[in-house]
């Protein structure tokens, strides 16, 4: 069993930058991909970023790339969101995922956090 705990979300203002943290415990933690999705309400869970177990393999959504960094740290068990020149259109929950590919497909992940709320005003 994995839990996995976000922080970092809140209120920034377009063009800001905001960084999501996602703390994983548990067990064999570093055998899994990691990745974030965002929702808002009345829409489908969209991906934006997966990252692979060592780090060296990203993918991002059309709609982040350039300006959205994921990285991990395993020896802390802690995967990132670097949200750089955020927009309107960002606003969102984000969720934290754990899983077995690296996908962006949401059936890929096993364990999923609660979410941290990110509002960006314009």
């Amino acid at each position: 069993q994995v839990q996995l705990i976000e922080s970092g979300g809140g209120l920034v203002q377009t063009g800001g930058s905001l960084r999501l943290s996602c703390v994983a415990s548990g067990r064999h933690l570093t055998a899994y991909t990691r990745g974030w999705f965002r929702q808002v309400p009345g829409k489908e869970r969209e991906f934006v970023a997966t990252i692979s177990r060592g780090g060296g393999t990203t993918y991002y959504a059309d709609s982040v790339k350039g300006r959205f960094t994921i990285s991990r740290n395993n020896a802390n068990h802690t995967v990132y969101l670097q949200m750089n020149n955020v927009k309107p259109e960002d606003t969102a929950v984000y969720y934290c995922a754990a899983g077995g590919a690296v996908a962006s497909a949401a059936r890929h992940y096993i364990y999923w956090g609660r979410g941290t709320q990110v509002t960006v005003s314009s």
